[in-house]
């Protein structure tokens, strides 16, 4: 496989800046992220309890934290402007806990994966990093995390084996410059080299591999401002 690059600029445009307060008569609440992470769909509106709350979501893009009512809610995921589900699912979130719900997979087999994020602060110094394989031209993954130029030819993966709809622990590490290498599991052939990524202490990032639109290569990666 040749190198491939592409890196889509940090700092998301966040496809909603707004905080909804879903349901009533409970002040109990979680907060839920969504991100169209499946590669041939087109746009999509999303809805949460039958109420439009994200409409015109592009692939690649992610929303912004939206507050809900804490339990289990009715999460629908549709083409924009129609009225036909291509996710219909009804995941339970617990009450003041963060959540990212990935859109993701081709079209014909788009499902919903959901991630428990942890938000608390890192130690003094440090930053948090998540990886998620959300690739489905990709198989099994290795994951290097570097200093900027860093040569992986002679190192062990930082995370091995990752499959795809999965994802890293939290990686605590200083705050600094990292550079991330995505390669085919056992072998040395980059598939995604972020370029120098500067983290700053107090920081947490979710970083999505995805597909070219469409599917297929380039492959890419998009990162998420979890905290700060």
């Amino acid at each position: 496989m040749a190198r491939l690059f592409r890196l889509l600029p940090l700092g998301l445009v966040l496809v909603a800046g707004i905080a909804l307060n879903l349901g009533c008569g409970s002040d109990e609440k979680a907060r839920i992220r969504v991100v169209h992470a499946s590669p041939d769909a087109p746009n999509v509106d999303v809805l949460v309890d039958g109420k439009s709350v994200l409409t015109d979501v592009p692939y690649g893009k992610a929303s912004d934290y939206l507050a809900v009512k804490a339990g289990a809610r009715q999460i629908e995921v549709r083409a924009t402007g129609t009225s036909q589900d291509v996710i219909n699912a009804k995941p339970d979130f617990a009450s003041k806990k963060d959540y990212t719900i990935l859109a993701e997979d081709f079209l014909v087999n788009i499902t919903p994966g959901v991630l428990t994020d942890n938000n608390a602060a890192p130690d003094s110094g440090k930053v948090k990093v998540r990886v998620v394989h959300g690739s489905p031209s990709a198989g099994p993954v290795d994951i290097y995390v570097t200093a900027p130029g860093g040569d992986i030819s002679t190192v062990s993966p930082t995370v091995s084996n990752l499959a795809f709809k999965s994802a890293t622990d939290y990686l605590s590490v200083a705050a600094g410059s990292y550079e991330v290498f995505v390669t085919p599991t056992g072998t040395k052939t980059v598939a995604i080299d972020t370029g120098a990524i500067n983290l700053t202490a107090g920081q947490i990032r979710t970083a999505v591999a995805l597909d070219a639109p469409g599917g297929g290569v380039p492959l890419s990666v998009i990162l998420l401002d979890d905290l700060n």
